[in-house]
């Protein structure tokens, strides 16, 4: 199964968001620029697919299933998207090769956005990551936000990371959110199974959500480990050790979250020597996420005095 957001006909738990969008857009209110905020795996990038198909699909054949909270896979915009050749939907992400989303992404954007548009739809321009925009990207891009064609809808997706205020002021902020009880039962409908039976105990992190839990999955499955035999720490030393975060966003962002959760379990609680380093790994993950720095120095540290400690 592969689980990405552009074909996600289903939107689960998030149904909440997606109406009041709907609610907006019949009320013409709809923000030309909104920035969805939260911890990568939420379900942001879905949030986003369905509400312009929602938006798109709405005098087609096949409409956007309201009720259900579902993509009619039968739809137009649907299958003009999958095949990456939607004239009314402009993507822009982090390429394959690149650690950030580089000013030719973005002059490439924009030069899209001069273009007459085919019909007379609304067209929906989804940035994700926009944590990982350069300096340069930024500053072109305030200039397009500041004054965005007419009939163009914006939606930056950031995963609850640092973003310059100048950036953020010109959106409207929603803040996406689940609870742990909610996030198992989101996974449950996902592997249509109960998550218990592929993960240790130990790795039940209260922060993680859906879809770091999926790709935490498919990662030991591509290494032909069983992650039920893998506790917390054992966990850290194998991702950090061969440096198998380095080619897996998702694991690498999980690596931070179970940092903290060791810390505020593992070692808080024994009260255990490694307890001196408390604040000050606290901090240094705080800093790296908050900031973007780069983790390597950190991960290795952490290994070094409290995995092997």
């Amino acid at each position: 199964m592969s689980l990405s957001p552009i074909n996600q006909t289903n939107l689960y738990s998030l149904d909440d968001y997606l109406l009041e969008f709907v609610e907006l857009n019949k009320k013409k209110k709809l923000p030309t620029k909104i920035l969805l905020t939260g911890d990568k795996g939420l379900g942001k990038s879905t949030l986003a697919f369905h509400l312009v198909n929602y938006i798109l699909s709405i005098n087609e054949e096949h409409p956007y299933i309201i009720k259900e909270f579902k993509i009619n896979p039968d739809n137009k915009s649907y299958k003009l998207t999958i095949n990456g050749s939607n004239p009314n939907l402009l993507l822009v992400d982090i390429l394959s090769d690149k650690k950030n989303i580089d000013i030719n992404q973005i002059r490439e954007l924009i030069n899209n956005l001069n273009k007459s548009s085919f019909n007379s739809k609304e067209r929906f321009i989804i940035i994700d990551n926009i944590e990982k925009l350069n300096i340069s990207s930024i500053n072109a891009l305030l200039k397009v936000l500041e004054e965005p064609p007419s009939n163009s809808y914006f939606i930056l997706i950031n995963n609850d990371r640092f973003i310059l205020p100048t950036l953020k002021s010109r959106c409207i902020n929603y803040k996406i959110s689940l609870d742990h009880k909610t996030s198992i039962s989101v996974i449950n409908k996902i592997l249509n199974d109960d998550i218990m039976k592929f993960i240790n105990k130990d790795l039940i992190n209260y922060y993680l959500t859906p879809g770091q839990i999926y790709h935490l999955i498919e990662f030991f499955k591509l290494q032909k480990k069983d992650l039920k035999d893998y506790d917390l720490k054992s966990f850290l030393k194998f991702v950090i050790k061969d440096n198998l975060y380095k080619k897996n966003s998702f694991i690498k962002d999980m690596i931070f979250e179970y940092l903290e959760f060791y810390f505020r379990t593992k070692v808080k609680l024994a009260k255990s020597r490694t307890f001196e380093y408390y604040d000050y790994f606290l901090k240094r993950i705080n800093d790296t996420k908050k900031f973007n720095l780069d983790e390597e120095s950190l991960f290795m540290e952490f290994e070094y005095k409290i995995l092997n400690g």
